[in-house]
């Protein structure tokens, strides 16, 4: 069975990105076409990257790197949930992401992203360029939302009810992807 990472992309306090990554793996949950697992980048602690060696040779020195890798490695996909941060992903997604290259490689990707009028649209553009320098293939559909129509008092998260099909496109791209890639890998 394929296995999918719901990969939290924001290691701020207060983060939004909890509890939607939490609200996409419980809707990920109601599927029986892939395992998915949650992926908190917060808890590997990775500082600025720290590897002497570029991530494409994979000669990691460092164990956070050594873990951080055996966990993302152990997937077939992924669905990043990226806040917008002055029109981009955050850093601390970035900077997880180049702590890697192979590990990322032939696989697929959706994107789940939250912020003002855009829902984060720029954020997930801007994860999109980073993905495809990666050999990752971002699906088409996406989610977006907004912290002032998705979300109560701009903290709780109450989706609007279309989010749920839109959630549900998402995964089937996902994993339709994944499951093709596997011959590559």
């Amino acid at each position: 069975m394929l296995k999918i990472g719901i990969i939290i992309g924001s290691t701020r306090p207060g983060r939004r990105g909890e509890s939607v990554a939490k609200w996409v793996h419980e809707m990920a949950q109601k599927r029986s076409d892939a395992e998915y697992e949650l992926v908190d980048i917060a808890e590997f602690n990775l500082p600025l990257l720290d590897e002497p060696n570029p991530p494409i040779f994979g000669q990691y020195t460092k164990p956070h790197t050594m873990a951080w890798s055996e966990a993302i490695n152990s997937f077939d996909g992924y669905i990043f949930v990226t806040p917008e941060y002055n029109h981009a992903t955050s850093g601390a997604l970035k900077n997880a992401i180049d702590y890697l290259f192979n590990e990322w490689k032939d696989k697929a990707a959706g994107i789940v992203s939250y912020g003002g009028g855009t829902g984060g649209a720029r954020a997930a553009e801007n994860l999109r360029l980073i993905l495809g320098e990666l050999h990752v293939a971002d699906v088409r559909a996406q989610v977006t939302l907004s912290i002032f129509t998705d979300f109560e008092n701009y903290s709780i998260l109450k989706p609007a009810p279309h989010q749920e099909e839109a959630a549900n496109t998402l995964f089937d791209q996902v994993v339709a992807w994944s499951g093709a890639l596997k011959a590559l890998r």
